[in-house]
């Protein structure tokens, strides 16, 4: 999908580039099927270009993230569980995983959507859990809209640091996330070894 964007991106200047910045960003946090994570790559790509802006770029995108993710929250906190009954959102939250991150914001509470804002895959089930959880709306904005705040300005100002180059580094990344997600797991395997085996050790 990203392919036939893209060029339409590139040739739209001011207002309308930023307004389907917007839309996309916006799209993607209620179930677009769509990386957000890429669209920012390629619209922080533009700013090289002078199709947009670093500042009203972060700014736009801002706010697309954020009122997609409050719009997501607002369901679940309006609808519960109860919205996974609608084809829509089934295809996109499987009811098992809506409450195995029920459990988990009830154990780190409304901080840990700080930390989703960087976790890509989990984002849209996460403020669905959240709403249904009945989280207040401040929470929302402030962790989710702290982390968009430091996300954005790295990523643009990344991207526009290594240049022309951004493609092969996002290559890369996406080549060794495999690699990544399975030390992660290891790491997570000998802590949780490590510690049942502490609690079972003798007094």
């Amino acid at each position: 999908m990203m392919d036939s964007v893209w060029p339409l991106l590139q040739s739209l200047q001011g207002g309308p580039a930023y307004l389907l910045l917007f839309a996309l960003l916006f799209g993607c946090g209620v179930g677009l099927p769509m990386n957000e994570d890429i669209v920012l790559l390629a619209a922080s790509a533009l700013t090289l270009q002078g199709v947009m802006d670093p500042v009203p770029l972060i700014a736009v995108a801002w706010l697309g993230l954020v009122g997609g993710d409050a719009l997501v929250f607002h369901w679940g906190y309006r609808y519960g569980a109860g919205l996974l009954q609608k084809p829509f959102m089934a295809r996109i939250v499987r009811p098992e995983r809506l409450q195995a991150l029920q459990q988990t914001l009830r154990r780190y509470g409304p901080a840990y959507i700080f930390a989703v804002r960087f976790m890509p895959g989990i984002r849209t089930a996460l403020f669905l859990a959240a709403g249904s959880l009945r989280m207040r709306y401040r929470h929302l904005v402030v962790f989710d809209g702290l982390a968009a705040l430091v996300e954005l300005p790295l990523l643009v100002y990344g991207v526009r640091y290594v240049g022309g180059r951004w493609q092969q580094i996002l290559d890369v990344l996406h080549h060794l996330q495999g690699y990544l997600l399975l030390v992660a797991a290891l790491a997570l395997a000998v802590w949780w070894w490590r510690r049942r085996r502490k609690g079972g050790a003798p007094r």
